[in-house]
Order: structure tokens, then C-alpha cells, then sequence
């Protein structure tokens, strides 16, 4: 504009600050997909077995696509900025799951395993659905860092006092009615390990004496997490269950390096773990026949025995092939009790093939992935060793557990996330769900009104 002379150039008035997409679109197209893929899976199997739809399918469509429904509307409420995988995978390993139990449960008519389960991933979606809603801040969790430790120990340590299952003291039964309580502790120590960690990372990364390379924090910071580490993993020897207790120790090796970003804690951790397992080998007549079957699988076989868990799920995975059997046509069942619990990746990867296999394994990878991708963008510690600890907790469910059952590493008795049978396994994998849920909210909601990269 030009005035007796002068021009004034216009000054441009300030651009809006671009807004963060919510993609919670995305997350309700993906939950849709997820519950139709599960009710394609529950028909197949009808179908296969059958040559009709099972009557419960619409019934069971209807129910898991609810549960779905719920959570979503209470992400949308309370995380609306949460990143949108984490539920839908979990609602379609879910939905998975129940469809390969129902699967099986036609092979044991006296033994009726998916109702159940149907109630306990009911309970799950519940607790997700709290924990959203109640949970707004994911940081208050860390005062309450000497609760959960102390919570978790007494949960390690009540099964002690009942009858062992199947070699293993890590169940509590009365009346019926039957829980895993370190399913729960695993949770509450990640809880623990994350807020002490983030306390002080900074003593632990550069006080202490140096032994070669390795730089060693003084006792008075390392003392009290080592020693919490020890006692829950001592007791967890006491009670046979040695899948936890490597699913622990690993917990703590992961989030002490993160905490500290020294690599020589992941060679320490692998020096111990090796010395841990040769030494409960030994000692431990239980282990020690696991390790034997792992060593040789078909000595029982060769014995005129017959096969026994591990050779009969080596043969499941053999007649799988690529492609699979197809759902309802395998013969999974033979390996025994455990068919529905501890080997229930046997029967995907008989009915599904290695293709089938290869995406659950992805979905599992996925949802770790999108959990440390969480944990990383947080500036403050805590948020970010809880969600790298949370996704670390099923990264090592699923290598300890699919290792176990395809002869990679010795097996032991843990639940695979979601899938196999187990309430207290299913409910407490939602509720690690609902808290990636609540940090990628935190996480991309601190960049609201940036322009995002």
C-alpha cells in the first residue's frame, strides 16, 4: 500500500498451528476388520468340521464387535490421540484365540474351554476400559511405585501355600475357580523397575567403580532393585515356574539398559541367564526333564513310548506346511492337555500354515513395536521405560513361548499373549494394552498443535 510516498508492505497474518490427526477413523475401520476376520475364522471352523455355520456365530460376532465398540468410544473420550493399532490388535488376537480354543473344544466335548474364556476376555475389555477412563495421567502410577512392588511380591508368593499343577506351584484353585497371580506381578514389578529406574538412571549410569569396560553403580542405588529382582525370582524357583522367572530377568536386563544405555548390561544379562538356566537345570529335576525333551525331542518315540508334547507339536507344525490344513481340519489335539494353553501356536500353525503363523507373529511385532515407538517419543523417563518395559513384557512372552513349542529353546509353561487359555493371562494383557494406550496418547498429545513430521 502506498501512502505520500511511503509503501508499507502487509504483514501476513500468523498461520494457524497445524493439529495432530486423532485417527481414530482408522483405529474404528481396523476394529471392524479385526471382528470380521474373527467371525470368518469362528464359520470356517463350522464349516470345515460341520458343513454348516456354527449357530453361535452371530452371537459371537455380535458380542466381540460390542466389546470393541466400548473400548473404542472410551479411547475416543479419554486417549484421543492414542496411537489406533494397539486395540485392534489386541480385540483380533483376541477374537483369534477364542476361535482356535472353540476349535479345540470340539475335540473335548466334556471339557468346554471358550465360554469361559469368553468371560474372561470380557473381563479384560472391562478393565481396559477402566483403566482408560480412570487413568488420565499415566505419571501417577509412579508414586505408587513401592505399592506395586509390594503388591507384586505378595502375589509371587501366595501360590506357595497351594497344591502344585502339573509340576508347577504358580496357581491359586478354590472352588472351581482358578487364577495365575504373576500374571499380575509382571505388570506391577514393570511399574516398579520403570519409576526406580527413571529415579536414578543418572547414578546408575555414571558413579560406581569401572571393571573392564563395564562401569558398576555403587550398591546403594543397585542394591534395592537387585534385590527385589532376586527375591521375586527366587521365589518363582521355589514354585517350578521358570518361564516367568526368565520372563522377569529379562524385564529387568531391558529396562536397565534402557534406563542406562550401557550395552555391556545385555551381555551381563546373557552371561547370568546362562548360568541361572545351567544351574536350575541341575538342581531342579522338573527343569531338568524339560531340558532333556528339548534335547531330545523324540527319545520317547524311539523308546516304543510314544511321542510325547514337544514331538507331537513339531509334527503339528510339519503338517501345516505353507498354506495350513485349514481351520477345524488339524490334529492338534494329540498333544494332550496343554494343547489349549501352553501349545496353543501349534494348532495355528497346523491350521494356518507358516503363512498364518508368520502374521500372527507379525501382529505380536507390531504391537511391540508400536509400544517402544510410544515409549521413545515421551520426553520424561518414567512414560518411557513403562512403555518399553510393557512392550518388552509380551516381545519376551511370545519369543519364550514360541521358542518353547517349536523346539528352539527349552519349553516352559507360560501363556501366549492373547491366544492361548488363561484368564488371568488375557485380562492382564488387556490391561497392557489399555496403558500403551494411555502413553502413545501422552506421547503424540505433547506435540498438539505442532506441525507433525
Amino acid at each position: 500500500m502506498t501512502n505520500a510516498g511511503t509503501t508499507t508492505a502487509a504483514v501476513p497474518a500468523p498461520a494457524r498451528a497445524a493439529r495432530l490427526p486423532r485417527r481414530r477413523g482408522v483405529e474404528l475401520s481396523l476394529l471392524v476388520l479385526a471382528v470380521l476376520l474373527s467371525v470368518y475364522g469362528y464359520c470356517a471352523v463350522g464349516l470345515a468340521r460341520t458343513g454348516t455355520v456354527p449357530p453361535g456365530a452371530a452371537g459371537y460376532g455380535a458380542g466381540l464387535g460390542v466389546l470393541a465398540l466400548f473400548a473404542h468410544i472410551a479411547v475416543r473420550i479419554r486417549a484421543p490421540y492414542a496411537d489406533p493399532l494397539p486395540l485392534p490388535i489386541g480385540v483380533l488376537l483376541n477374537g483369534l484365540g477364542l476361535v482356535l480354543i472353540y476349535r479345540l473344544d470340539l475335540e473335548t466335548p466334556g471339557d468346554q474351554a471358550a465360554p469361559t474364556q469368553l468371560v474372561w476376555s470380557t473381563l479384560g475389555v472391562g478393565l481396559f476400559i477402566a483403566v482408560v477412563l480412570v487413568l488420565r495421567d499415566h505419571r501417577v502410577l509412579q508414586r505408587y511405585s513401592y505399592v506395586c512392588v509390594v503388591a507384586a511380591l505378595a502375589l509371587l508368593a501366595l501360590p506357595i501355600l497351594f497344591p502344585a499343577v502339573n509340576g508347577a506351584r504358580i496357581w491359586i484353585r478354590i472352588a472351581g475357580f482358578s487364577i495365575q497371580p504373576g500374571e499380575f506381578a509382571k505388570v506391577l514389578l514393570a511399574v516398579f523397575f520403570a519409576a526406580y529406574l527413571a529415579a536414578n538412571r543418572s547414578a546408575l549410569a555414571y558413579t560406581g567403580r569401572r571393571l573392564w569396560r563395564l562401569q558398576f553403580p555403587t550398591g546403594r542405588v543397585l542394591g534395592p532393585i537387585l534385590t527385589i529382582w532376586l527375591v521375586s525370582v527366587g521365589v518363582l524357583v521355589l514354585e517350578r515356574d521358570l518361564g516367568t522367572s526368565l520372563l522377569f530377568f529379562g524385564l529387568f536386563v531391558v529396562l536397565l539398559y534402557v534406563a542406562t544405555g550401557r550395552t555391556g548390561w545385555i551381555a551381563v544379562g546373557l552371561l547370568l541367564a546362562v548360568l541361572g538356566a545351567f544351574a536350575v537345570g541341575r538342581l531342579e529335576p522338573h527343569v531338568g526333564g524339560r531340558i532333556e525333551d528339548w534335547l531330545h525331542p523324540f527319545a520317547t518315540i524311539e523308546a516304543g513310548q510314544g511321542p510325547n508334547q514337544l514331538s507331537q507339536s513339531l509334527f503339528a507344525f510339519a503338517a501345516g506346511g505353507v498354506l495350513g490344513t485349514g481351520l477345524g481340519l488339524g490334529h492338534s489335539i494329540l498333544i494332550g492337555f496343554a494343547a489349549k494353553s501352553d501349545f496353543i501356536l501349534a494348532t495355528a500353525g497346523e491350521e494356518l500354515g507358516l503363512a498364518g503363523l508368520a502374521a500372527i507373529v507379525l501382529l505380536y511385532a507390531l504391537l511391540v513395536e508400536r509400544g517402544y515407538r510410544a515409549g521413545l517419543a515421551l520426553r520424561e523417563p518414567f512414560g518411557r521405560l513403562l512403555a518399553v518395559g510393557l512392550a518388552s513384557i509380551v516381545a519376551l512372552q511370545v519369543f519364550v513361548i514360541a521358542g518353547g513349542v517349536t523346539g528352539l529353546i527349552p519349553l516352559t509353561g507360560m501363556a501366549m499373549p492373547f491366544l492361548a487359555q488363561g484368564g488371568s493371562s488375557v485380562v492382564t494383557n488387556w490391561a497392557i494394552v489399555a496403558l500403551l494406550v494411555r502413553v502413545s496418547d501422552s506421547a503424540r498429545s505433547q506435540y498438539d498443535g505442532r506441525e507433525a513430521s
